[in-house]
């Protein structure tokens, strides 16, 4: 493992370019090339790394490079969205660019199981079921080199985004996507979300495990971190070669990110605005706003969190997804276990994103009563009968101002779903996990 981290001005395109070309030296004899990318979600430096990685294989005459999406359950990226993410002006003839296509079954593989023990013994009993392993088939393609780019920032299922996880589940089958973002709600979004050592992890790492045994290429991981000061800065970025190097260049990331992305308060919060970045284009996306804000303490009870995003128009941009969320709507865990018990064959991973959206609450089954601990409001551009609808507040995002959100009390953050918050007093927790 190695990396290269500059904290206080950023790492520079020229310096992000020797560091990636000194990696790659020791593969110069590679013809095929695989690079697997995050999607338009994330918020990172991929650009600035791709083409110092074509420039090294072009010099040795490489036959093919194929890009491909690790997009998950999110929508197709469009070509030109993809040259845009890559920083790809003029797309050689060597190049393709691929879409992960999660629900097509033609384009998977199963390659093995985790077992329901694992599984039972890692969610102390919640989830009973096994994980089935499948994954994009391009995997499994004659590569001499696959190169995974991944960015390391808290996530509300992994703890941390990057590494591993750009595979299992980033690249893996719908079975995957759900049964994962379910294990994960079940113990808890307040207990992964910005840790490293987590349940989510193990069944990631263990998942990941069976691809690597499998895929014959070599495999290394460009893994990302970067900070916000009005731009985008590239802070560190750490260098792995196979299941461990991906393993350790991880968790090297993980602590640089703690301390970009983590921001301590005082005290409990009454009311937080989320502003989200456009790339959060459906609620999907945009309820990162939630999740952030739900360690313990940090919102008062029944204090608000609203999620301000004027171009977000829909739930999810799959239309059955979109059905299955104003079906269900947004509810706690306990009410959204007693709606599954009738309907046992529910996406999971819809059920787990109106879970961590809500946040925590209690369900009366005899009387059919739901507490919620938060309300939930958002400033979009889904109409007010449809927030409802779903459970959800509804605030007209024209009419939302910054000046009524300046008291100890209250948040207004202008980087929403970027940070991770916290209270102050917890601060030393992260040095020990």
């Amino acid at each position: 493992m190695d990396f290269l981290i500059d904290i206080k001005s950023g790492i520079n395109n020229c310096e992000l370019a020797e560091f990636v070309c000194s990696k790659l030296k020791k593969f110069r004899n590679a013809g095929k090339v695989l690079i697997i990318h995050p999607d338009y979600t994330r918020l990172d430096f991929t650009s600035s790394l791709v083409q110092p990685i074509i420039d090294s294989f072009r010099d040795r005459q490489v036959k093919k490079i194929d890009f491909l999406n690790a997009g998950g359950t999110h929508r197709k990226m469009a070509e030109s969205e993809i040259a845009l993410k890559l920083g790809i002006k003029d797309k050689e003839d060597y190049i393709d660019y691929h879409n992960h296509e999660f629900d097509k079954k033609e384009k998977l593989v199963k390659i093995g199981e985790i077992s329901a023990d694992f599984v039972r013994d890692k969610t102390e009993g919640q989830v009973r079921d096994k994980i089935p392993v499948i994954v994009n088939k391009m995997l499994f393609d004659d590569y001499d080199l696959i190169i995974a780019l991944s960015g390391t920032s808290p996530h509300e299922a992994a703890g941390f985004s990057g590494g591993l996880k750009v595979f299992f589940p980033g690249v893996s089958g719908p079975e995957v996507i759900n049964l994962f973002h379910w294990a994960a709600v079940l113990v808890g979004l307040p207990n992964i979300i910005g840790t490293s050592g987590n349940v989510s992890r193990d069944i990631i790492n263990k998942g990941a495990s069976y691809i690597f045994k499998k895929i014959q290429s070599q495999l290394i991981s460009l893994n990302m971190v970067s900070a916000e000061r009005q731009k985008l800065i590239p802070s560190g970025i750490f260098y792995g070669e196979g299941l461990n190097g991906f393993m350790e260049a991880y968790e090297a990331a993980v602590r640089l990110s703690r301390q970009l992305h983590i921001k301590y308060i005082s005290k409990p919060l009454k009311a937080a605005v989320q502003v989200m970045p456009e790339c959060y284009d459906e609620m999907w996306l945009a309820g990162k706003g939630s999740y952030k804000l739900q360690k313990p303490g940090v919102m008062q009870e029944n204090g608000e969190i609203i999620i301000y995003a004027p171009n977000v128009r829909c739930f999810h941009s799959n239309q059955i997804m979109e059905n299955e969320i104003l079906n269900l709507g947004y509810h706690c865990k306990d009410y959204v276990l007693e709606f599954i018990k009738s309907k046992p064959g529910f996406n999971k991973n819809v059920a787990s994103h109106v879970i961590n959206v809500t946040g925590e609450g209690a369900y009366d089954t005899r009387n059919k009563n739901e507490n919620k601990k938060l309300k939930i409001t958002l400033a979009t551009s889904i109409p007010r009968a449809i927030c409802k609808r779903v459970g959800l507040g509804y605030i007209d995002p024209l009419k939302i101002q910054k000046k009524d959100f300046s008291g100890e009390d209250t948040l207004w953050e202008n980087e929403g779903g970027k940070y991770l918050y916290d209270l102050a007093i917890n601060r030393n927790r992260y040095l020990l996990d």
